[in-house]
């Protein structure tokens, strides 16, 4: 079964956020936009380099009225340490969460089971707490968080405009497509 447009289960993580830890439920994060970037672990090769583009682009996504978390199998100690070292993962201004027991991990449905950690699972979560969209791919392959940015505001866009679609390449302020018989075998 696809997550696609169910709720989010219930869960309680803590996370470092700047320069401290918070506490992060299904509760907290519902009444705006969210994006869940699972990454394997803290201290990898390629995960800073994530780290780093979605803190190049935060901006983008509070101006979008969303905001970013990044979710390993570490914990939030592990974070603070992390986010202290790494000059990349330094810039992060988002919620940095742990989840060293892998409910977060195996309620998304990107746990490996064998390695005790996450695959790169992207997640856009709207104000209700439904999965609009998810990506989800193997760990040697890094994401580009513009991407991301260009489906929360086509899963924004769509949600603001019920009846419309956003056609492959949509990009904000593009033309949208008013789905009808008439585009059958037409498009």
């Amino acid at each position: 079964m696809s997550l696609i447009n169910t709720t989010i289960a219930p869960f309680k993580n803590e996370a470092f956020h700047n320069g401290k830890f918070v506490t992060v439920t299904n509760e907290s994060i519902k009444g705006k936009w969210n994006v869940f970037i699972f990454m394997p672990a803290a201290f990898t090769f390629n995960c800073p380099t994530e780290v780093e583009d979605a803190a190049d682009n935060y901006a983008e996504f509070q101006k979008a009225g969303a905001e970013v978390y990044i979710v390993t199998t570490d914990t939030h100690f592990a974070h603070k340490v992390w986010h202290e070292t790494s000059p990349a993962v330094g810039k992060a201004k988002f919620p940095l969460i742990g989840d060293p027991t892998h409910a977060l991990t195996r309620a998304f449905d990107v746990h490996i089971d064998e390695e005790g950690l996450a695959l790169r699972g992207t997640f856009i979560i709207n104000p209700e707490g439904q999965i609009k969209t998810l990506e989800i791919h193997s760990n040697e392959i890094a994401r580009d968080v513009k991407e991301t940015l260009r489906k929360l505001k086509a899963a924004q866009y769509t949600a603001a405009n019920p009846g419309q679609v956003c056609p492959a390449k949509w990009n904000e302020g593009s033309k949208t497509i008013t789905p009808s018989l008439d585009l059958v075998g037409k498009i």
